[in-house]
């Protein structure tokens, strides 16, 4: 039995949204246009960041690419498939460091549905992160803590960064 097996369920992080998009441009922004509304000083590089990068397919990379030419990696895509789903590892530890090993990093998974809500011109996005046990006992409690209120302000840049033709 692992360690992480002995820790209870740390609770998840759940944040829904209203984008004035429609899902296949939601997807898109949030993924290909990461880096356009994800701020940088969202960062555990050790560089100022030029752009947060997602790799659009399984097993791809979650990096910052740094203005002095050097990456940073942050996380692993686990399920792509556009545009309905993505789930990425969250390979930042309680300190603000890397964790090399995925089996021991949060999740993050992010749904992407029409809204009826809008006459189907747009999209719900829902952002589950969780599996906090998984870096530990205290450890996923202050990684956690680190994100419970850091995705609120980015989704809102996104909202607004999918609802604009500027996005494209």
């Amino acid at each position: 039995m692992t360690a992480q097996q002995n820790v209870a369920p740390i609770p998840a992080v759940r944040l829904d949204v209203r984008v004035k998009a429609p899902v296949e441009r939601a997807f898109t922004v949030f993924t290909d246009g990461f880096g356009t509304w994800w701020p940088k000083t969202h960062t555990i590089a050790s560089a100022p960041v030029e752009r947060a990068i997602i790799e659009p397919s399984a097993g791809g990379r979650c990096y910052d690419r740094c203005d002095d030419g050097t990456e940073c990696d942050w996380g692993t895509v686990l399920e792509w498939d556009p545009p309905r789903r993505l789930v990425l590892a969250w390979q930042v530890t309680h300190d603000w460091g890397y964790e090399p090993d995925a089996d021991h990093a949060s999740r993050v998974t992010v749904t992407f549905t029409a809204d009826s809500d809008s006459d189907g011109a747009g999209t719900l996005v829902q952002l589950v992160h969780d599996e906090f046990e998984r870096h530990g006992d205290e450890k996923g409690r202050g990684v956690r803590a680190g994100v419970e209120g850091g995705w609120a302000g980015p989704l809102e840049t996104f909202v607004r960064t999918a609802a604009s033709a500027d996005a494209d």
